[in-house]
């Protein structure tokens, strides 16, 4: 599935790296945590955090992440959405809770 197919599915909104948008996706990571993020999730996962500074993008750039999707709909800096531009990496947006959206995805991601 790809990024793109996603978007409509959830009611995600697109808040910058719009070029990344036929990435694949493989699986979803869910943390906080950036140590916890750059130890444990994988190439062409989705993350979903409710971090919204640069340091977000250096990780999903390092780990070759598919998409970032912020939680509660909480905007991103300015630095990092201009991150996410360079680097190809969508930042999508939703108005629903860390949970809903992990739900959501995982539903989605395992055709349920």
């Amino acid at each position: 599935m790809k990024v793109s197919e996603i978007i409509d599915q959830l009611g995600l909104k697109v808040v910058s790296g719009g070029k990344g948008l036929d990435r694949e996706i493989s699986g979803a990571y869910v943390s906080d945590l950036l140590s916890d993020v750059m130890g444990n999730a994988h190439e062409g996962q989705v993350w979903i955090t409710l971090q919204v500074h640069q340091n977000v993008m250096a990780i999903a750039s390092l780990k070759d992440m598919a998409a970032v999707i912020l939680v509660k709909d909480l905007k991103a800096n300015e630095n990092t959405i201009h991150h996410s531009n360079e680097e190809q990496i969508p930042i999508l947006s939703s108005s629903l809770s860390t949970f809903e959206i992990a739900g959501k995805l995982y539903a989605l991601l395992n055709g349920q």
